[in-house]
């Protein structure tokens, strides 16, 4: 691109990707007085749980044995302030059981309209419909983006650049370490989408309030795919009423390739059959909802998400990494700048995979959202420096906001005091979250 015939944006921070994690880290560094914008691809905010069509904030809870006793909340700060907000605006529903914990269900509309409000009223510069296509480097320095829109290039500069685009897209342009998955294998892709027409109370009678079909569902479906009747390739599912009257949200489908292979959605071809691939899953799974489940006779596919919900992709290098056994574990540090009571939910294979942290909660370092090389650049969201089956816990909406909430918080101390992301103390970024209600103890 062309930086001559293109339009000039400066900015303090530059934030590219407007998931949980980006709409946290503009807000969290508008906040403290600096010119922020945020670049996002689609028309609206809210990746992974709208675009992706997530549908719950998870995270939010500890997990337990004894869920008689009801949800205990262990993470405050912008994901508490968020999903008050969203509750007010009638936009997220109470918990509900999900296993040994809870999440909490929200109206995917609702979530982009407070998504902008709250952007707007700190004064974040939006771009919708932008895709960074480049970076403006000196040496190991990000200067800022090259970004592409309608109306043509855009050259956008700031003093700190946050990579929220969740697959580390910055990162990669740049041309800093990062890495993929498990030696290169990812978490599946999933298509989530939504039922209306269901008769809850119903179907809520015969299979329960946990979110998590029973082992009568996933038995039924096993002998129906293996009868040639469906074809239904995940039989652990998971279903949730929402806000809105007569409607299941939807989280069933393991989308792989039409000849069987597992898909990773860095390479085109298969986040493209990723797509394709899943609207016929959710078209499958549908019909036999319909056929097959109690409060179902009468339900039709409603929609889909806009793109196939990503879990894993392309994630920094950091000067830190949080490891597989500091989650087992629970682990604590010095600089822990965010918490996480979600257990690991491993997507791979035909059954997902989830390992429990009961009554406890694990925190994710600074260092993890610091790339090992390379000057004025911070990660936010799911992109962050972790193990495979780390980030299969630590990649869900609560966390993303906390991330973003500390990310932000750490550009504003990066560009006040004139020093680099990888010289602030994570435990002054610590402190500055506690400040905003984040509570970590």
């Amino acid at each position: 691109m062309d930086a001559r015939n293109s339009t000039r944006v400066e900015s303090d921070v530059l934030v590219a990707g407007g998931g949980a994690a980006g709409v946290a880290a503009a807000v969290s560094a508008a906040r403290q007085g600096l010119s922020v914008t945020l670049v996002e691809r689609y028309g609206f905010c809210g990746g992974g749980a709208v675009a992706g069509l997530s549908g719950t904030v998870c995270g939010l809870y500890e997990a337990t044995n004894d869920v008689a006793a009801g949800p205990k909340q262990v993470v405050f700060g912008f994901a508490d302030e968020f999903c008050r907000r969203l509750e007010a605006m009638g936009g997220l529903a109470d918990p509900v059981l999900y296993g040994k914990t809870w999440a909490r269900v929200h109206d995917p509309h609702v979530w982009r309209e407070a998504a902008d409000a709250m952007l707007r009223e700190a004064g974040v510069r939006i771009i919708y419909h932008a895709v960074a296509q480049g970076v403006h480097m000196e040496g190991d320095r990000i200067e800022g983006l090259n970004i592409w829109t309608k109306q043509g290039p855009v050259d956008a500069r700031a003093k700190v650049v946050i990579d929220a685009s969740g697959d580390a897209d910055v990162v990669a342009m740049a041309g800093l370490p990062n890495f993929v998955g498990d030696n290169g294998a990812v978490q599946n892709p999933t298509m989530i989408f939504r039922m209306m027409g269901v008769d809850t109370d119903r179907f809520i009678a015969e299979y329960g309030t946990d979110t998590i079909m029973p082992e009568k569902v996933s038995a039924m479906i096993r002998a129906k795919h293996n009868a040639g009747d469906y074809k239904l390739p995940r039989a652990k599912i998971w279903l949730f009423t929402t806000t809105r009257p007569g409607e299941l949200l939807c989280n069933c489908t393991r989308v792989i390739g039409p000849d069987g292979r597992e898909l990773n959605p860095l390479y085109h071809q298969d986040f493209t059959d990723a797509e394709i691939e899943g609207r016929l899953q959710a078209r499958e799974y549908a019909r036999f909802f319909q056929d097959n489940l109690a409060g179902c006779e009468n339900a039709f596919l409603n929609d889909t998400g806009v793109q196939v919900g990503v879990r894993q992709t392309r994630q920094v290098s950091g000067v830190k990494r949080l490891m597989n056994a500091d989650v087992v574990r629970g682990a604590k540090f010095a600089d822990g700048i965010a918490v996480s009571p979600w257990p690991i939910e491993l997507h791979a294979g035909e059954k997902p995979r989830v390992e429990w942290l009961l009554n406890d909660y694990y925190e994710v370092p600074y260092g993890c959202f610091v790339p090992e090389r390379g000057e004025g650049l911070l990660i936010a969201g799911r992109c962050l420096s972790a193990e495979h089956e780390a980030v299969a816990s630590a990649r869900v909406t609560a966390q993303c906001f906390s991330y973003g909430h500390a990310i932000g918080r750490a550009a504003a101390i990066a560009v006040r005091e004139n020093i680099a992301p990888r010289d602030i103390d994570g435990r002054d970024v610590r402190a500055a979250v506690n400040a905003d209600g984040a509570r970590i103890a």
